[in-house]
């Protein structure tokens, strides 16, 4: 087994590919997030209305997240990319046609559908093009693409939308002929490692350097949901996926609120903290597979890298008493980074643990889970802001300084040591 990493081959235009759609897929899905200050005075809904949008948005995600990744291992990842890429982009331009809460709700929906496909097959494009010791510091890379996405998004559009006159509806439509643009690229381009015109012997050899051989037998979910292991991966995403839903729909809201940001002000802030929260997050990946390659186990090595990530969003708690805007950045900043950390570890744990042909579905329940948090996160801060104001927030801000080590303390008890299945 090669103890470096090899950075040479055709792995790795697949994950550039990987990279950018989960940018495209964050631009779109913090758009709102961005305009929400500004929309919210303008159409006019509440703080509940705003959390019952992105209810709409994770009830859909949830349900449509569970169906997507079954729907993948049925069709494979270069269809389903192509798919769940194309449906978001229409949902997301669907957006500038609405009038109210309940339009933005229904567009929202549609975009949790589309948007819903692009982690379980990402998650499964690693499987298939990567080896174990490599899975980490890939999905570390290609998840980056939401931080890059995220930390872009308020430094774009206010450009955008000044272009067009001020016309909110630009926000959600100009990446329309991006989406168009990847999803061709991808369809002349991908095709599974055994049967790529550009992989070379020597490169098949080393993605399948550590994989064990598997059967074409399809693996039912209701054998998959008998196994303690599936629900450590659900534990996982439930406690922790709406942290980032958090920081996504309310940190320009909080920003806002806190410290009177306006529009084009947001873009600079928001910058800083995706952008060093992406550097953890790849900082943490490569954390993980460096303790592998150090010769520690499986076992130790993930559970260490999840800790760090429980570490680095501890000091988040502090943030609403915190009267510099630039402190509150940095905490937060320094917690997201924690958060990409751990979804890394999360997706490398799902294939640590289960079979290649199982890889899309384990990321569909695992996602069903944390879109399900999400959904009750929305519905606690609309709520809490609504009746509490400003101090709402503090509540929120301490469940994403804790739930970490709650969910990291629950794995252990489930998943007591990791290893590969026979199923």
């Amino acid at each position: 087994m090669d103890k470096k990493i090899n950075f040479q081959g055709v792995r790795w235009v697949v994950l550039i590919f990987l990279f950018f759609a989960t940018v495209l897929l964050y631009i779109d899905r913090s758009a709102l997030g961005i305009m929400a200050p500004f929309l919210q005075k303008e159409i006019g809904w509440s703080e509940q209305q705003y959390g019952n949008i992105n209810t709409a948005f994770m009830v859909g995600y949830a349900l449509c997240f569970l169906l997507m990744g079954h729907f993948v291992d049925k069709i494979g990842t270069r269809i389903g990319y192509a798919i769940s890429l194309g449906m978001w982009a229409i949902a997301q331009a669907s957006t500038a046609f609405a009038k109210n809460w309940l339009g933005f709700s229904f567009a929202r929906f549609g975009l949790s559908i589309g948007q819903s496909g692009n982690f379980p097959v990402a998650n499964k494009v690693v499987a298939e093009w990567f080896p174990k010791k490599e899975r980490a510091l890939a999905v570390g890379l290609f998840n980056g693409g939401s931080n890059v996405g995220t930390m872009i998004s308020p430094l774009i559009i206010p450009v955008v939308v000044s272009a067009f006159n001020n016309n909110w509806q630009a926000a959600f439509i100009w990446t329309l002929p991006i989406s168009a643009i990847w999803i061709l690229s991808w369809l002349l381009f991908y095709k599974k490692p055994e049967t790529h015109h550009l992989v070379s012997k020597k490169e098949l050899e080393y993605i399948n350097s550590d994989s064990q051989h598997e059967t074409s037998e399809k693996i039912s979910w209701a054998v998959l949901l008998k196994r303690k292991e599936v629900w450590a991966i659900c534990v996982g995403k439930l406690m922790t996926d709406p942290i980032w839903w958090f920081y996504l729909f309310w940190g320009a809201k909080f920003l806002n609120g806190k410290f009177g940001l306006n529009l084009k002000e947001i873009g600079l802030p928001f910058f800083t903290i995706y952008l060093f929260s992406w550097m953890g997050g790849i900082f943490i990946g490569w954390l993980s597979s460096k303790f592998l390659k150090m010769g520690w186990s499986l076992n130790k090595g993930r559970k260490m890298g999840f800790l760090a990530c429980a570490i680095f969003a501890l000091p988040v708690m502090f943030v609403p008493y915190v009267d510099h805007m630039w402190l509150a950045v940095g905490l937060i900043a320094v917690a997201a980074g924690g958060h990409c950390g751990w979804s890394a570890n999360i997706f490398c744990l799902m294939s640590d643990i289960f079979p290649r042909k199982t890889t899309a579905s384990i990321t569909g329940i695992g996602g069903f889970a944390g879109a399900v948090g999400g959904a009750l996160i929305a519905q606690l801060v609309g709520g809490l802001l609504q009746n509490s104001g400003m101090d709402g927030y503090a509540i929120p801000f301490f469940i994403a300084s804790v739930g970490y080590f709650i969910a990291l303390a629950i794995i252990q008890m489930l998943v007591p040591q990791i290893k590969s299945l026979n199923l």
